[in-house]
């Protein structure tokens, strides 16, 4: 089969540096040029003044992807396309020799303004890539602003995430989704609030950080018999109880084991003051924790997620390494503080929160996936192979899934009624904010499916602003969240008034 011939048509006054990327990645697997035309509506003066403001600001200034680039050079018309992705925001034409065509939607407004509205407003645009002749969606997600400076922060998100659903429209069909709602253009005005409120916010950020460990992450434990969190979809039952508060530390992404006669929780602990995590063991009794924790791993590079699989008689470790650009398997030689690497699963891929299950007599890996650029949370890639020992392959969509709400995983996957369940991170209000129960419906080597069936929110219950993990052994379950936690001692009576430390 003849490689695809792809032509990416530009709005000429807007040819921008991710439409160059676009063509880089496709030209991997295809015949790619940029050809420019009149497009239907550019960045009005105020939005390009904000972009510039912002780079003028920026301490280490580097090309975004939503910066301009020199227009293409007029194109010959010995090029015949296939398939024509049109990025001018006009209304596409049918293309004379029957090519397919394309075009990006922005909370379903084919112009780059409705994105840069949306993110004027304070919110994130859906996007989806439409498929003109079918007249349906060929790819449809949510982009996590997570991390993202600004309006040019924002957008380099948006079209990062864009290229993925272009790339992979083009090279792994799927099938079209819903449509997303329209947004309104922005007005003058709104860039200059805009810059008010990031000015107004970044202090606020900064103050925060003085005052306060930011974010102080806690771990939940509980013992119960018969339902838990996954059963009742909430946290009804008995209560759960915080870990020891470590002051200058915090702990998060729990993961309970049964090892050798003894109980352990498994978590992340991360110095504020060093800002790099490693993985520490609790022991655990009936009556709550035994002793002070102990360190089980720690490495040059950060470490969390400690997520844990028995095989063979032997129990493994994964831990999130994404910093290493790699996924690596540890066996643990001597419970609970001694392990040794024994096989690097992925290598050159900066994938987080990686979680092995079995399921069709294959083992499967869920991760997040990021190339440097965008957020940390909204890009789902499977993996599958034989063996936990690989040989490991990427999943036929790539990728899987862009959406902040259910994308990055929250812990292990569970077998319960006769499907598999993923616990989920909904970061789409901001990193861990609240945890999604999503149900598989479909998983083979060419498809994947899932329902979220269940949100579960921080309140009376497990008190503070975020709740992000949930795993379980036997009758141990455990959750983490963050609290507001002063620094000194002498903020605590100003974070009680503002509603923030709990026990």
């Amino acid at each position: 089969m003849s490689a695809p011939r792809v032509e990416i048509v530009v709005d000429r006054r807007a040819a921008r540096l991710w439409h160059r990327r676009l063509a880089e990645r496709l030209a991997k697997s295809a015949q790619v040029r940029i050809r420019a035309a009149e497009g239907a509506q550019a960045f009005p003066p105020a939005v390009e003044w904000v972009l510039r403001l912002e780079r003028a600001l920026a301490r280490q200034p580097r090309p975004r992807l939503c910066d301009a680039m020199a227009p293409p050079a007029p194109a010959s018309d010995d090029f015949q396309p296939t398939i024509v992705v049109d990025c001018t925001g006009r209304e596409p034409q049918a293309h004379a020799d029957g090519a397919r065509v394309l075009r990006p939607l922005y909370n379903g407004l084919p112009e780059e303004l409705a994105a840069a509205a949306a993110l004027l407003a304070g919110a994130c645009p859906s996007i989806a890539l439409q498929d003109m002749g079918a007249g349906g969606l060929a790819a449809t997600g949510l982009p996590s602003l997570e991390g993202a400076e600004g309006l040019t922060g924002g957008l380099e998100a948006i079209f990062s995430r864009l290229t993925l659903l272009i790339e992979r429209a083009i090279l792994a069909p799927r099938r079209a989704g819903a449509p997303a709602p329209a947004a309104a253009a922005p007005k003058p005005i709104h860039a200059a609030r805009f810059v008010l409120r990031n000015v107004a916010r970044d202090c606020a950020r900064r103050i925060y950080r003085l005052c306060c460990h930011s974010p102080h992450w806690r771990v939940g434990w509980r013992w119960i018999e018969g339902p838990g969190v996954l059963e009742a979809g909430d946290l009804s039952g008995a209560p759960f109880r915080a870990l020891p508060d470590m002051g200058a530390a915090f702990a998060a992404d729990p993961f309970p084991v049964s090892w050798r006669g003894k109980a352990y929780i498994f978590f992340e602990r991360l110095e504020h003051r060093v800002g790099k995590g490693m993985i520490f063991a609790q022991e655990m009794s009936a009556a709550g924790p035994v002793g002070a924790p102990q360190l089980a791993l720690e490495e040059p590079w950060h470490l969390s997620y400690p997520f844990l699989i028995e095989h063979g008689g032997a129990l493994y470790m994964l831990p999130e390494a994404s910093l290493s650009n790699a996924a690596t398997l540890y066996r643990c030689v001597d419970f609970p503080s001694r392990w040794e690497p024994v096989a690097q699963l992925l290598s050159g891929i900066e994938a987080a929160d990686a979680t092995i299950f079995r399921h069709a007599e294959r083992f499967w890996m869920t991760s997040v996936v990021r190339e440097g650029v965008g957020g940390y949370s909204d890009t789902l890639a499977i993996h599958h192979a034989p063996d936990l020992f690989g040989p490991w392959q990427e999943h036929a969509s790539r990728p899987v899934l862009v959406d902040s709400r259910c994308a990055r995983p929250a812990g292990a996957v569970v077998a319960m009624d006769g499907a598999l369940w993923r616990p989920v991170q909904d970061c789409a209000e901001g990193y861990g904010k609240r945890l999604a129960l999503a149900r598989i419906d479909a998983l083979d080597q060419e498809t994947f499916a899932q329902t979220v069936v269940k949100t579960i929110a921080p309140g009376p219950l497990w008190p503070g602003d975020r709740l992000h993990t949930l795993n379980r052994y036997g009758p141990l379950e455990c959750i983490d969240g963050a609290v507001l936690t002063p620094k000194p001692r002498a903020l605590r009576p100003l974070a009680n008034a503002l509603g923030g430390v709990r026990a």
